[in-house]
């Protein structure tokens, strides 16, 4: 048996934090004595106690510290919690940094004046590129800074990005800058009115005229406007998640004709597997390369060659953001991401994540 003091020494919790994890419920101590109220415990709760310590100094909440530790032996759901407050640490910060730019402006405006650029753009282009990432914007509640489609101004255009996790699209327009760098995250609501108004009136004005600042977006087609409030969030580096997909030669670059790949995937009998994540069975496809190096869906009972397993609807949505008629689709393994790109135009692409086989 170990005192308190010996387990607090061992664990890394203060005497007094043991005690208030004991009137908790969350790590009771094996044994106290009636007469003089000490505290014992057994070297088996040393690890338990680590784990306390450990979830305390990364600001868990007590709730979540007695949720990891009832399901400590089962590391995928202790790996669910810790990534569920993990998002919750990024979002807060990334709202600290948000309202601490806002206090700068306020105490000194001068120094800090809100960029604003705009940009002229050529309607049709527009359009093409929020189409080819508009399937990539996540839907988690938990990961807001996800629903939405990233706006990066360049000085000669702007890319539009978007992920969910899962897969990640890219897709860049040129046109008429005026004014400095600048980036914003447009929700996804708003997206869809900018596509809607794209389509309006006779189509006889070519023209966009875009309005990009940290904290709003503007778009205005033929005088008429939509304003959107950007979201508070930091993106992800995107950039991270392109390393081995821009400079890189892939392993193999296979030219693909959508509608054919599209009938392959769909058609009654395809081979698929059924994989489990977050409690939803998804369906993989499995790609694999003919005997002339060609691009063919296979059985999980394939020979042994290069596989590599895809989400079918993410595969799908990706062929149909791509646009008609042919399209690359790179591999570079099984473990590697798989790129879908227009073979005459490397600034729109999509990546998705491989799923292991």
């Amino acid at each position: 048996m170990r005192s308190i003091g010996e387990l607090a020494r061992a664990s890394g919790l203060t005497v007094s934090a043991l005690r208030f994890y004991d009137r908790s419920g969350v790590l009771v101590p094996a044994l106290v004595d009636p007469a003089t109220g000490y505290r014992w415990y057994t070297d088996d709760q040393v690890a338990p106690a680590r784990l306390v310590a450990g979830l305390r100094r990364v600001g868990m909440p007590l709730a979540g510290i007695a949720e990891a530790l009832r399901h400590r032996h089962r590391p995928a759901a202790v790996h669910r919690l810790l990534d569920a407050h993990l998002r919750r640490l990024e979002d807060g910060l990334a709202d600290a940094r948000r309202e601490l730019s806002r206090i700068r402006a306020l105490i000194d405006p001068e120094e800090t004046p809100m960029t604003t650029t705009r940009l002229v753009l050529r309607r049709a282009d527009l359009a093409a590129a929020v189409d080819a990432v508009r399937f990539a914007v996540g839907t988690d509640p938990e990961l807001p800074v996800l629903s939405a489609v990233l706006l990066e101004v360049e000085p000669d255009g702007v890319r539009l990005v978007a992920t969910d996790r899962h897969r990640l699209a890219v897709a860049r327009v040129g046109g008429k800058v005026d004014g400095p760098p600048v980036h914003a995250l447009l929700p996804a609501d708003a997206v869809d009115a900018l596509r809607a108004l794209l389509d309006t009136g006779d189509g006889t004005t070519p023209q966009v005229y875009l309005t990009v600042a940290p904290d709003r977006v503007e778009v205005s087609v033929a005088g008429r406007p939509v304003s959107a409030a950007a979201l508070p969030y930091d993106f992800p580096d995107y950039r991270r998640l392109l390393h081995g997909q821009v400079g890189d030669a892939p392993v193999h670059r296979i030219p693909v004709d959508v509608g054919a790949l599209r009938r392959e995937l769909t058609a009654e009998g395809a081979p698929v597997l059924l994989r489990e994540y977050a409690g939803i069975d998804h369906e993989v496809v499995v790609l694999g390369l003919d005997d002339r190096g060609g691009l063919r869906v296979v059985g999980p009972d394939a020979p042994d060659g290069l596989r590599v397993g895809v989400n079918r609807e993410y595969l799908l949505d990706a062929l149909d953001a791509g646009g008609r008629g042919q399209l690359v689709l790179e591999l570079d393994g099984p473990i590697a991401p798989l790129a879908v790109r227009r073979p005459d135009d490397e600034d729109v692409f999509s990546i998705l994540m491989p799923v292991r086989l």
